[in-house]
Formats: C-alpha cells, structure tokens, sequence
C-alpha cells in the first residue's frame, strides 16, 4: 500500500485515479464472441463452454434433475442464512415501491407518473472459485418485486457441467428457473441476440470479469440496456484514532480480496494510526486463502494522512467510492458530508460485508468513480417510470393558447393545429 502523507489538495486527483482499465484491448476479442453467437447460437455456447469453463455441455440450461439434486447439497446452516438475507434485502426493496400521485397541474388537466416492470430482464452471476450467490439475492429480489414477466440467470457451469449448487438453490429460492449454463461475453451475448432456445433481454444485470465489463458497455450501443457501468470492486476507509485497526485492515482486506484489480483506499488524520493500519493489515493478510490476490490489489492501493476529517471527507468525495465507511467517533456528523459514494457504512461495528450479503441494501453500486452520477441497483432499476395525462375539455380550454403561442414560437405550426383544431369543435 502505497502512502502519502499530508498532500496538498492539488495533488489528490492524481491520487484517486484507478488503476488503468484496457478495455479497448478486449473490444476485438469479445466482438468475435459476439458473432459467433449470433451466427451460431446454442451451439457456440457449448463450443465456448468447452474452450474456457472445460465443461463438455449436452444442454445450456440446467435441469429441473439438477435443481432438485443440488437442494440438499446445501448445508442447513448455510440455508438459514441466505433466508435471513432473503427477508432483510426483500424488507428493504418492498419500501422502495412507489405509489401513484395523480397530480392536477391546473383545472382539468391531471398528471401522473406509474412504475411498470422492464418485461425481461438477463441476470448474470459469476461461478468459478467465487460463486456469487448473493449478488444473485440483491438481483433476483427486486426484479421479482418489480414483476418482471420473464428472468434469465446465466452462470458459468464448472468443468464437469455444473452450476455451483448454492447459486442453485438461491435460484430455487427465488422461483427462477431459467438457468442458462454460460460464462463471460459468450452469456452476455446470448442474453443481448437471442438464440433459438435462449430470449433476448431487455435489460442486462450483474457484475462479471474485465470481458463481461467489455461485452455489457458494448451491447448498450445495441439497444439493451445494464444496470450500470462496472469495474472492480473498491473501498474507502476514513478513521480517526477511536477506530480499531484490526476492524480497519479486516475492512481492507474484504476488497481486496475481491481480485488483484480491486482497490481500497485508507484515509486517516492520524500517522499513528496509518502505522497501526498496516501493521494489522499484515498480520491479517498473511492468514488468508486468497493472500496472493488480496496482496496484488494492495499494491495497486494507498494510505493518506489528512489534516482533518473534513479534508479527508473531500477526499472521499473526489475519489467517489463504491464502498464508503466511516470508522470516526461521530459518523452521523461525518456522513452528512456525504455527496458521492455508492454505499455508506457509519460507525466502528458496521462492516461493509454486512451490506454485500444480508443488512438489506443493495450491494450492487457503482465503481470507477460512477458514484458521482450512478447509483447503486434498487427496485427503480427493474421498472420503467411511464408519464400520463388527461386532458378535459375545460382543461384544453384554459392550457390551450400557451401551446398554441409557444407551439408557433418555435415555427411548429402542426403542434399549435393540434390544439387549435380542437379548441375549435369544441
């Protein structure tokens, strides 16, 4: 971890800038996964399983047998937890529902605006030695209150042709059926063109590697939408010295095990406690399964020392994380500081794992400095917001001549007819 002590506020962008992203360089490469997807459907996907997940697929979608085989496999344990999650991201999502303000905005003339569910939606979650089954509950939890009439799930099968069976089960929880067996740009692709078994998608959810990223910023020149852009996983850290090191470099460490592109960033208006910081993050990370990648995100990270909270609440705000939380004696006054980060966590017991899997929020936020104009999913993602009005008679009467001046104002004398025609009738 990189460290700075006391920068000068010039010098922070220079700071918060993240490590290089070359998708260009993968645009060619996914291109001619597309194409192949397009050309050949079904028989790509098993092609391209073969040739990247080492599984030889009779059928790219899993079975309603597999479903039922992969049930028990999971632990009770392990099952009581993910309904504990289940019902907190539910709870959280059902309070985000909106209800209908019709609004009259003169005599006669009424407004309103009603959500309706986006129709299909694709959901992709990640397999291989991180099997997202979470990202799969903070997904499928609000497209199933949103009422979206069809949901998709594609995941990488592993080399024997299975789909993890925790990733199942969550499915099976969530009443999802339609589990495709496809990995990396070759999913999204089906998800984006459709092949003879596989619907095309009206909107794209999830996180995935730099080849997904590529392949969902690409479809969206192609008339699908995704929930956002997305990058590897991040965290900021403000601390003052009331902060525990060890929760701090743990904290850390949960990022930064995400992958060797992940990076997390530690700022703090004591030297000691920087000092204390890494001391603890060194003891940790030397203990963990993932040690190797958590230590090539830790040199792509950084630790700052500040004048104040305040600077380093700046700070943050410039960087504009995905993760934020504020381990400080007073974060109520801190956070209300807060103008750009996809998720806060306020105080010295709130960790940011409790937000990735079962507190309720969402865990699905912007990256790359996409905090400063995305949020993070919500049941607002899953819905389209349709306008309506009604006009009565008395009401064309009294809004009618402004849009006949303003109509003919801008030289569109066929709007201005079309009030004035009626005005006329009537």
């Amino acid at each position: 971890m990189r460290t700075y002590l006391y920068p000068n506020a010039s010098e922070w962008a220079a700071l918060t800038q993240r490590p290089v992203q070359k998708l260009d360089q993968l645009r060619a490469g996914v291109q001619q996964t597309f194409d192949l997807v397009q050309q050949r459907g079904d028989a790509a996907l098993v092609d391209l399983a073969a040739k990247f997940d080492k599984a030889e697929l009779k059928n790219v979608w899993v079975s309603e047998e597999e479903i039922t085989a992969a049930l028990p496999q999971v632990s009770e344990e392990l099952k009581s937890a993910i309904q504990l999650a289940y019902n907190n991201i539910k709870r959280f999502h059902e309070a985000q529902r909106e209800v209908v303000q019709p609004v009259e905005t003169m005599a006669g003339v009424n407004c309103w605006r009603k959500s309706v569910a986006i129709q299909k939606v694709g959901l992709y979650i990640p397999g291989g030695s991180a099997p997202l089954f979470s990202t799969l509950l903070m997904l499928g939890i609000p497209a199933q209150i949103a009422g979206c009439r069809e949901i998709i799930l594609a995941t990488p099968p592993g080399a024997d042709g299975s789909v993890n069976a925790t990733i199942l089960y969550t499915a099976h929880l969530l009443g999802i059926t339609r589990i495709l067996k496809a990995g990396g740009a070759q999913a999204i692709a089906a998800l984006t063109f459709g092949t003879e078994t596989v619907p095309a998608v009206d909107k794209i959810f999830g996180p995935g590697n730099q080849y997904v990223t590529a392949a969902k910023q690409m479809v969206t020149q192609l008339g699908v939408a995704i929930d956002m852009p997305a990058g590897p996983s991040e965290v900021l850290v403000i601390a003052d010295d009331s902060a525990d090191a060890d929760f701090i470099a743990a904290d850390l460490l949960s990022q930064a095990e995400h992958g060797p592109d992940s990076q997390v960033v530690f700022v703090t208006n004591s030297e000691k406690q920087l000092q204390n910081v890494q001391a603890a993050v060194a003891r940790q990370i030397a203990q963990l399964p993932r040690q190797t990648v958590a230590q090539q995100a830790l040199n792509n990270s950084l630790g700052v020392v500040l004048t104040s909270l305040e600077d380093a609440m700046a700070f943050s705000n410039l960087y504009a994380p995905e993760h934020l939380i504020l381990s400080v004696e007073n974060p109520v006054e801190l956070a209300d500081l807060v103008t750009q980060a996809g998720s806060v966590f306020m105080g010295h017991f709130s960790p940011e794992s409790v937000g990735d899997y079962a507190s309720g929020t969402n865990h699905t936020l912007p990256t790359n400095g996409y905090a400063r104009n995305y949020s993070g999913v919500s049941l607002d993602s899953f819905v389209k917001k349709i306008t309506f009005q009604q006009v009565s008679r008395e009401g064309l009467e009294r809004i009618g001549p402004a849009v006949e001046l303003m109509a003919e104002a801008e030289g569109l004398h066929a709007h201005k007819n079309a009030v004035t025609i009626r005005l006329r009738k009537s």
